[in-house]
């Protein structure tokens, strides 16, 4: 139209948002051409909305200069905004996997438990935690009078699962690898000697002396190095083999005071010596060889264990369980039993997930002296001196053998697999690097 007359432009949100910001832009110099535009708005019948401009120069100059700034600063500006809210972005969602990774994948629950439970810290919560439940025990069996070995034991698992499934309801129980991973046999050979080595040792602790108690737990130590041999073709260094032959020896002197026994301890306490050994074996095992946490395996075989605890409950445990006295006092002393008896199966699980058996058993035998020696120094109890010559050659001997461990395993990580291995192990791949122009192959071992 002529310059007289208004130009009414129908504009889009964008635009209108610039003209409207444009109108409170400070006047330019006189001697611009550019002034501030002086702005009309009308309404259509259709309800369509118009800014109408005196002049169209100044439309098109307050239009240039609006988009000289976004050409400039302004758009590099929202550009690297939108950048960083990308990276940001992305950081948080590989911090969301990686915690997920973590917490809900057996995978990544078993680098979490590595990593937070190393061997010197699972083996010294089951030594503290082995202490203290045999307190527990001896409130439980002397001041209370609770004579049932495999009850107790049944009530232990019980209170371990109620416990265990509060945390599966609470989203706090490792994820277990997939079923097919572990056949279901395996997990049922577990629970069945996890019942009879518990039980039957509490048995044969009653029926028993402790001096023919502490030979049983002796012979624990030949049993699995034969059974690892037979079942996994796993052998044991001959220096070894030598060190835990002076610990037993002296372990049986410094505890094996006596032998008085009769027929029937006899037989449980010679039944209980293959079950004790194959359950520590199928722990280890399973934690080492596959994506098994303690807490895990501990949800999937406990009932199993419960179902032949209360088996062997009518065949072991003398009548009168249902007439004890279930006091205040007495139950309380029962359930601070269980409360340990559950860390004791958790701090042992942790603790052969990961060392072996043969280091269980070994500190199952240093916590044997050591509250022999504590006694002596601290309560001023006479063992005898043929008793502290023992437990000074049963420390000896295991403090050789942790050092043969801390070697071996030493070793065993600077070990780097020969070239025909390496070419045969599928666990190795081939990645081709690019620098440049170079190509290099390098092989890595994959995690």
């Amino acid at each position: 139209r002529g310059p007289s007359q208004n130009c009414d432009i129908p504009i889009s949100s964008t635009r209108r948002l610039l003209l409207d910001c444009s109108a409170h832009l400070p006047l330019l110099s006189s001697s611009s051409p550019y002034r501030s535009p002086r702005t009309a708005s009308c309404s259509t019948g259709g309800g369509e909305r118009y800014v109408g401009f005196g002049d169209p120069a100044d439309a098109a100059a307050a239009m240039g200069v609006w988009e000289s700034i976004l050409r400039g600063g302004g758009r590099r500006f929202l550009k690297r905004k939108d950048s960083d809210a990308g990276e940001a972005g992305r950081a948080l969602e590989e911090l969301r996997g990686s915690l997920f990774n973590d917490f809900h994948t057996s995978e990544g629950a078993k680098r979490q438990q590595q990593r937070l439970c190393g061997p010197i810290v699972a083996l010294t919560f089951n030594f503290v935690v082995a202490v203290g439940i045999i307190m527990a025990n001896k409130m439980v069996m002397g001041a209370v009078g609770f004579n049932f070995p495999i009850a107790l034991s049944l009530i232990h698992y019980l209170v371990a699962w109620i416990l265990m499934a509060v945390l599966k309801a609470l989203y706090l129980l490792p994820i277990a690898p997939p079923s097919k991973s572990t056949p279901f046999s395996s997990l049922f050979a577990l629970g069945v000697v996890m019942s009879f080595s518990t039980g039957l040792a509490n048995v044969s602790l009653k029926h028993n002396s402790v001096g023919f108690y502490q030979m049983a737990k002796i012979a624990v130590t030949p049993t699995i190095v034969v059974a690892e041999f037979f079942l996994f073709q796993k052998k044991v260094s001959l220096q070894k083999v030598i060190t835990l032959v002076v610990v037993s020896f002296g372990v049986s002197i410094a505890t094996v005071t006596d032998l008085e026994f009769n027929f029937f301890g006899a037989c449980v306490a010679l039944a209980w010596i293959i079950p004790s050994a194959v359950n520590k074996i199928l722990w280890s095992n399973l934690q080492q060889s596959g994506n098994w946490t303690a807490l895990a395996l501990m949800w999937k075989t406990t009932p199993i264990t419960i179902f032949f605890f209360i088996v062997l409950m009518p065949l072991l445990d003398p009548p009168g369980f249902w007439s004890f006295s279930w006091n205040f006092k007495n139950s309380c002393a029962v359930i601070i039993s269980a409360l340990f008896g559950f860390l004791l199966q958790w701090s042992g699980a942790l603790a052969l997930g990961a060392t072996s058996a043969l280091s269980h058993v070994v500190l199952g035998q240093f916590k044997t002296i050591v509250i022999m020696l504590s006694g002596y120094l601290v309560f001023n109890s006479d063992p005898g001196f043929t008793s502290l010559c023992g437990a000074v050659i049963a420390l000896v001997g295991m403090s050789v053998y942790t050092y043969l461990g801390i070697k071996e395993s030493a070793t065993g990580g600077k070990k780097t697999p020969s070239k025909s291995a390496r070419q045969n192990s599928p666990l190795l791949k081939s990645k081709v690097v690019k620098d440049g122009e170079k190509q290099e192959t390098r092989t890595i071992e994959s995690v």
